[in-house]
Order: C-alpha cells, then sequence, then structure tokens
C-alpha cells in the first residue's frame, strides 16, 4: 500500500476539506465582485487543488491527536493551511518544469494554455499565457495559506510558533527550488547537493513542519516536537528519493506524472547524480538527460542505463536507509505509544513505494 492510500484511510479529514471549501467560496465571492475573469481564475486554482490525498494536513492532524489534542476544529484550520501552501508550491513547481498537466488532467497552466490554444493564439503565446496564470495563481494560493493561518484562535505566542513553521517551509521550500533548478544546468551536482534538495524541497513542508505544527498547538514538550522534527526530516528525505524512482520507473497512471519528464527537465536526482559520476555509463546517456527533444526510445535507454549501472539500486538503498532512520527516530523512551503507532505506518509505507 502507497503512502496516500495508507493516509487516506488512516483519518477523516471532513474538518479540514470544510475549512478549505469555506476559504476557496470567501475568495470567489471576492474575485467575483472585481470579474468574472478573476472569478475563473480561482475556480480554476480550487479545480486543481481538489481531489489530492491530503497526507500533509493528515501529518498535523496525526500528530495532535496522537498527542492528545482537543481543538479538532483549530487543527483544521492548521492543516488546512499547509495543504493550501502545498497546493501553491506545485503550481509553482508546473510553472518551472513547464509541466501542463497533472494527475492526468490540466493543470493551472494546462488549463489556460488550452482556452489560449482554443481562442486561436499561436503556441508560444498560448504557453506564456498558460504559465503566467500558473504563477498569479500560485501567488494567491500561498497568500491563502498565511490567511488561513492567520485565522487561528489560539494564544499569541501559539499562533506566532505556528507562523514561524509555515514560514521556514516556504523559505525552505524557495531554497530547494533554486537549487533544484541550478541543478538542471550544472554538471557538478554532487550526491550530497541532492539530499539537500530532497530536505529543503519536500521533507521540510511535507513533513517535518506539519509535524511540528500539530505538536506545537497540541502543546506537546520541546523535546517531542524537535524528535518530530528529525523524524520528517528522514522520512521526506526517503520519500522524495521513493518520488524521484517513480518519476522515472513509475506507473504513469499511479503517479499522474509522464515517466519522462524529469529526464527531459534533466533534473539531478539521485538517480542521475550517481550515473554522472560514473563516466563509462554517463557518456552513454549524457546528450540525452536534459534533452527537450527527448524520445520514448531515449527514455527507455536511460532507463536501462541507471538499471545497469547500479543507480536505481543505490536510490532505492538510499531511500531505505533514511526510512529505516525515521523510525529509529521513533524509538526514544520521550516517544509517547501512541504517536509512534501513528507514524511508523508513515516511514514504512515510503519503504513499500521502492519495493
Amino acid at each position: 500500500m502507497d503512502m496516500e492510500t495508507l493516509l487516506v484511510d488512516s483519518l477523516g479529514l471532513e474538518q479540514v476539506e470544510s475549512v478549505l471549501d469555506q476559504s476557496f467560496a470567501r475568495s470567489k465571492a471576492r474575485a467575483a465582485l472585481l470579474g468574472p475573469s478573476y472569478l475563473h481564475l480561482w475556480e480554476t486554482l480550487e479545480t486543481c487543488a481538489a481531489g489530492g490525498k491530503r497526507f500533509r494536513p493528515r501529518m498535523v492532524m496525526t500528530a495532535y491527536d496522537s498527542l492528545s489534542g482537543a481543538d479538532r476544529a483549530t487543527a483544521a484550520v492548521v492543516a488546512a493551511s499547509f495543504e493550501m501552501l502545498h497546493t501553491a508550491l506545485i503550481v509553482h513547481d508546473d510553472v518551472i518544469d513547464r509541466d501542463f498537466v497533472r494527475r492526468g488532467i490540466p493543470n493551472v497552466s494546462g488549463s489556460y494554455r488550452q482556452l489560449a490554444d482554443t481562442a486561436g493564439h499561436t503556441s508560444d503565446e498560448a504557453v506564456h499565457r498558460g504559465l503566467s496564470m500558473g504563477v498569479i495563481a500560485g501567488d494567491l494560493a500561498l497568500s491563502s495559506a498565511h490567511r488561513l493561518l492567520d485565522g487561528v484562535r489560539t494564544d499569541l505566542a501559539t499562533r506566532g510558533r505556528l507562523g514561524e513553521l509555515l514560514d521556514d517551509a516556504v523559505f525552505a521550500s524557495a531554497a530547494g527550488e533554486l537549487l533544484d533548478v541550478d541543478a538542471s544546468s550544472s554538471a557538478t551536482t554532487t550526491p550530497q547537493d541532492t539530499l539537500q534538495m530532497a530536505r529543503l524541497k519536500t521533507a521540510v513542508y511535507s513533513f517535518e513542519s506539519p509535524l511540528k505544527a500539530g505538536a506545537v498547538l497540541a502543546g506537546a514538550d520541546e523535546i517531542i516536537i524537535d524528535t518530530l522534527g528529525d523524524f520528517g526530516r528522514d522520512v521526506g528525505i526517503a520519500y522524495q528519493i521513493a518520488d524521484d524512482i517513480l518519476g522515472v520507473f513509475g506507473d504513469e497512471k499511479t503517479t499522474g506524472k509522464t515517466t519522462w519528464g524529469d529526464l527531459r527537465e534533466g533534473k539531478r536526482t539521485c538517480l542521475i547524480t550517481y550515473v554522472a559520476q560514473r563516466p563509462e555509463w554517463w557518456g552513454q546517456i549524457s546528450a540525452l538527460v536534459g534533452s527537450a527533444d527527448l524520445s520514448a526510445d531515449g527514455a527507455d535507454q536511460i532507463r536501462r542505463v541507471l538499471t545497469s549501472s547500479g543507480a536505481l539500486d543505490h536510490a532505492v538503498s538510499l531511500a531505505t536507509a533514511h526510512a529505516r532512520q525515521a523510525l529509529l527516530q521513533l524509538d526514544h523512551p520521550h516517544v509517547p505509544a501512541q504517536l509512534k503507532a501513528a507514524l511508523t505506518p508513515v516511514a514504512t509505507a515510503v519503504l513499500e513505494r521502492v519495493r
């Protein structure tokens, strides 16, 4: 069972969905006063935000519930803010990657590119309009994440701490995205750089900050909050490595993204950095990785080299090691049994993703 399915089955998120629905309803009502095109942008953003697995909110709620938090309505608002942040980051990430499809359907940029195509714009004009709308929509989602958190009903010190965690997530994600963009045009990216990207781009906002936010809201001791951050770091790195593997070797129907987009973009994942340090293998695919004209046959050739060179086995071993390290973080005596029981399946689900 993959992580998303496991998390969907683990906890009802009706309150989080209600918070998100109300947030979009308020924004659409405001947008309608400024014109139909603005309303349509909000409607498109809402459509693209729907249907996700919501496991970032689940990290918030799991930590909160496992630490005896009693106000789930307030926790749902915090959880919704992290889901809105996720929406902002994936919309912007698609713009950076020039991806126009997510989960098998047009994303924000793809929707507006289609509209421009239908209106008779040139291909370049349609692409520019689509990407531009993606930038605007991502900005709106980011603003909404902060606005949601500002509405949390708790004491000022706790709300300030929660704000710092959300800000940490945004700050780290931007740094990780910058490293990712720089690495795509660099031949000197190291395996350590790749792990740093995984931590900054994924682990902080998807695991570390949401888990710590749930603990902070529940009034947990600092040692538990810190341990949750350590767990989130390790499981988040493992998750990103697994995601990189699935981005090349996975099932497109399951992942919702093409299995050669990362290869076409030349992303310096742990798979590619491993091969790039081995000239006898790299010479066979260096002209293909990062090629805008990469074909299905070219992608298959890259996969064969990644397998034969040992890059795939290396990436699986690396993800496994970090997932196991995450499990070890839960073995400390100060970690409540209920919290350990709730989070252990998260790490084991990452292990299952790469088997």
